[in-house]
């Protein structure tokens, strides 16, 4: 295996910008791109490889499934796009029956790095991923709330006029509309958020939070009603997943992965804060909740165990 090799599969707007994304970061020297349309993939391949001189070099270029079997990392992005007015969970039968055809190409490779799964719905489709590869659980797994964890620390750094990176808070559960804002956990460098906010001016905290939590909710949506497309937010999601496997980071990070009875839920896979490493999820973390948000947390799990049992691929 190839540490310093990327595979993506899935070339579209969420595929491309990744792709651009980690090429910036200058973490890997080889990155294959594959799509259905191989056209496609040529073309962000030589676009993205032209930008090289002003980074760091490295090896771009279109290929098959046959070379995935050294890459590190295999990021699957492809799928069908989510439509205004459309929900994730809307993408299922669509995007189940796309990782029908990719995930038997990859079990028959024996790959033996870790498989990303970032098209949506990604909670779902990382358990049709998990089920389909042969793979150990903990080395399938989806972006999760990576992304809505950044727009959660983003809005609450915009309220407190603080630095996002001083803000520690999860958005667990389904990365979708049954997703949870875990309140009970949140901090500023340690400093209880509620308390932050008071030194900050702000009393109202219901009421704030709930605000918040819905903007970072609807936010997908209202990328996507201005743009037809959210792309960069995740792009950026992705090289920070590939970031943390590739050093062995042992970062923490809501990423989508199997629960086995933790919380209380069993056979499914959705967002909770993992230590991710390269060998991929290496344990979820005990993170404080409320009753309420276990509560909550449990409603997310049967939602989308419900959706997935509709599937006729599995």
């Amino acid at each position: 295996m190839n540490i310093r090799k990327v595979a993506m599969i899935g070339c579209g707007f969420v595929g491309a910008a990744s792709c651009f994304s980690i090429m910036e970061s200058g973490l890997f020297s080889e990155m294959v791109l594959i799509d259905a349309n191989k056209e496609k993939a040529e073309g962000e391949a030589l676009d993205i490889a032209h930008g090289l001189p002003f980074s760091k070099p490295m090896k771009i270029y279109a290929g098959d499934y046959d070379d995935i079997v050294d890459a590190s990392i295999i990021i699957i992005s492809a799928g069908a796009n989510q439509k205004p007015g459309e929900t994730r969970l809307d993408l299922v039968k669509k995007n189940v029956a796309i990782f029908g055809q990719i995930m038997p190409e990859i079990a028959k490779r024996n790959v033996e790095g870790v498989i990303l799964v970032v098209a949506n719905p990604v909670d779902i489709l990382t358990t049709v991923a998990q089920r389909l590869s042969g793979l150990p659980k903990s080395r399938v797994f989806g972006s999760g709330t990576v992304l809505d964890t950044a727009r959660l620390k983003y809005l609450l750094g915009e309220h407190l006029e603080i630095d996002s990176r001083s803000i520690h808070a999860f958005i667990i559960g389904e990365h979708g509309d049954s997703e949870i804002a875990a309140w009970s956990s949140a901090n500023v460098s340690g400093i209880p958020l509620s308390q932050c906010c008071e030194m900050r001016g702000f009393y109202n905290h219901e009421k704030a939070m709930q605000d918040i939590a819905e903007q970072v909710k609807n936010s997908a949506y209202e990328i996507i009603n201005r743009k037809g497309a959210t792309y960069y937010g995740i792009a950026m999601s992705v090289k920070r997943i590939c970031e943390a496997i590739v050093r062995d980071e042992k970062s923490i990070l809501p990423v989508s992965s199997y629960l086995d009875g933790q919380f209380g839920i069993y056979g499914i896979s959705l967002s909770m804060p993992a230590i991710v490493g390269r060998n991929g999820v290496e344990a979820l973390v005990p993170i404080q909740l409320s009753d309420d948000e276990l509560s909550k947390l449990k409603e997310s799990a049967d939602t989308l165990k419900k959706a997935i049992g509709e599937c006729d691929c599995l």
